[in-house]
C-alpha cells in the first residue's frame, strides 16, 4: 500500500512538472511569436542512420519553421554521442553527410541555420571541465534518459553516457542557445541545462552573467508509431526513410503487419498495428486517421496499404526530388558542413574565452 502511494505521489509530481513545463513553453513560444530575432534557439541528431519521418514531423518540420521565422537556428550532429553506447564508428561519415543533405532537402538554409559536427568543435567540447565541476554524481544517474539509453543498449555505463547530459549543456551553452524544442521525455536534459547555467553564472560571473538559462519549447508533434506499432526506430527496421525510394517505400509498407480483421478502424490501443498504418497517412495527407478508416471501411488491409503507399510517395516526393539534386554535388554538401564547423568554432572560441576569464584562467 505505502509502496502504491509513493508511485502515485511520484506521478503526480511529475505530472505536475509537466504542466509546469508547458505552461512555460507556451509564454516562451508567444514571446519568440513577437519577436523570433532574440531567440536562438539548438537542436541536433546523433548520426546513427538515415532520418525517417518520425524525425521530420518529430523535429525537423518544426526546425524549418523556426528558421523561416527569424530564429536565429543551429543544428549539432552530436557524432561525438554515436560512442555513448556503440563500440564503432563504421559508416560514421556517410551518415552525417545523409544528415546535411536531408537536412536542406527539408527545406534548412545553410545561410540561416548553422550546422556543423561535435568532433570539429574542440572548444565547445573544452566546456565539459568547468561543466562537470558544477554537476554531482547523483545528479547525472537520477537523469532518465541516461537509464533508458543504458538499459536499451544493454551497453555497459560508460563515462561518456554518464556525461551525456552535460556535454548537452556545452552544445546548448556555447552558443547560447536561450530556447531548445523537444519532446516532453528531454525535459530533464534541458533542467540539467539550466542547473548548470545558473551555478556558473552564480560561482564564477555574479556580476556579468555569462550564460542564459535556456527555456524548452515543448513539441506537439504526435508521437509517431513505426510501421509495425511499436515507436519509430531504425534499429527496429520499421521506419520509412525520407530519403528511400519510391520502391523501397513500397515494399517495406506491404509487407508490415496487420490483424485478421478485415474492417479498419482507428484503435491505437487494440489494432497497434492498423492504427500505426492510418496515423502515418494521417500525418502525409493532413487528414484525421479516424476519417481514412472509415473511407476505407470493409475494403481491408490491402486497400490501407495502397492509400498509405501512395500518400507517402507523393508527400515525399519534392524532398527526394531536391535531394537526388543536391547529391549530384557533394563537394557542396561538405563545404556546407566545414562552413558550419568554421562558424561553430568562432563562437566556441569567444564563449570559451568569456569562460576562462570569468574563472581567472586568462594568463
Amino acid at each position: 500500500m505505502a509502496e502504491d502511494q509513493q508511485l502515485t505521489a511520484a506521478g503526480n509530481e511529475m505530472s505536475a512538472s509537466f504542466l509546469a513545463a508547458k505552461k512555460h513553453s507556451d509564454a516562451t513560444l508567444a514571446k519568440l511569436e513577437e519577436n523570433p530575432g532574440k531567440f536562438t534557439m539548438l537542436t541536433g541528431d546523433r548520426p546513427t542512420g538515415r532520418l525517417h519521418l518520425g524525425h521530420y514531423f518529430g523535429s525537423i518540420k518544426e526546425r524549418v519553421a523556426m528558421q523561416n521565422r527569424g530564429v536565429n537556428t543551429n543544428i549539432i550532429i552530436a557524432d561525438y554521442q554515436v560512442i555513448t553506447d556503440r563500440d564503432t564508428t563504421e559508416h560514421i561519415e556517410d551518415n552525417v553527410l545523409n544528415l546535411v543533405l536531408d537536412y536542406m532537402a527539408a527545406g534548412i538554409d545553410p545561410k540561416k541555420t548553422m550546422i556543423f559536427t561535435h568532433s570539429a568543435v574542440p572548444a565547445e567540447n573544452q566546456l565539459m571541465l568547468p561543466f562537470l565541476s558544477l554537476v554531482t554524481e547523483a545528479e547525472l544517474h537520477r537523469n532518465p534518459t541516461v537509464k533508458s539509453e543504458m538499459e536499451a543498449s544493454g551497453h555497459a555505463l560508460t563515462g561518456l553516457l554518464l556525461t551525456y547530459p552535460v556535454h548537452q549543456a556545452c552544445d546548448i551553452l556555447f552558443c547560447k542557445a536561450n530556447v531548445v524544442p523537444i519532446g516532453k521525455d528531454n525535459l530533464p536534459h534541458v533542467e540539467i541545462t539550466r542547473t548548470i547555467a545558473r551555478r556558473f553564472n552564480e560561482r564564477f560571473a555574479k556580476k556579468n552573467p555569462v550564460f542564459p538559462e535556456p527555456s524548452a519549447i515543448l513539441s506537439d508533434a504526435p508521437e509517431i508509431p513505426g510501421l509495425d506499432g511499436r515507436k519509430m526506430s531504425k534499429s527496429y527496421g520499421n521506419s520509412i526513410m525520407l530519403g528511400a525510394t519510391a520502391e523501397e517505400t513500397a515494399k517495406l509498407i506491404k509487407k508490415s503487419p496487420t490483424d485478421s480483421e478485415r474492417r479498419i478502424t482507428f484503435d491505437p490501443v487494440n489494432r497497434p498495428q492498423v492504427s500505426a498504418l492510418l496515423t502515418t497517412a494521417g500525418l502525409v495527407t493532413g487528414r484525421d486517421p479516424q476519417d481514412i478508416a472509415e473511407e476505407i471501411g470493409d475494403s481491408g488491409a490491402g486497400a490501407l496499404k495502397k492509400l498509405v503507399t501512395e500518400s507517402v510517395n507523393e508527400f515525399l516526393a519534392p524532398h527526394r526530388e531536391r535531394r537526388a539534386e543536391l547529391a549530384k554535388d557533394m563537394d557542396y554538401v561538405r563545404d556546407v558542413l566545414h562552413d558550419g564547423n568554421k562558424r561553430a568554432n568562432a563562437i566556441a572560441e569567444e564563449t570559451l574565452d568569456e569562460v576562462r576569464s570569468a574563472m581567472g584562467m586568462k594568463y
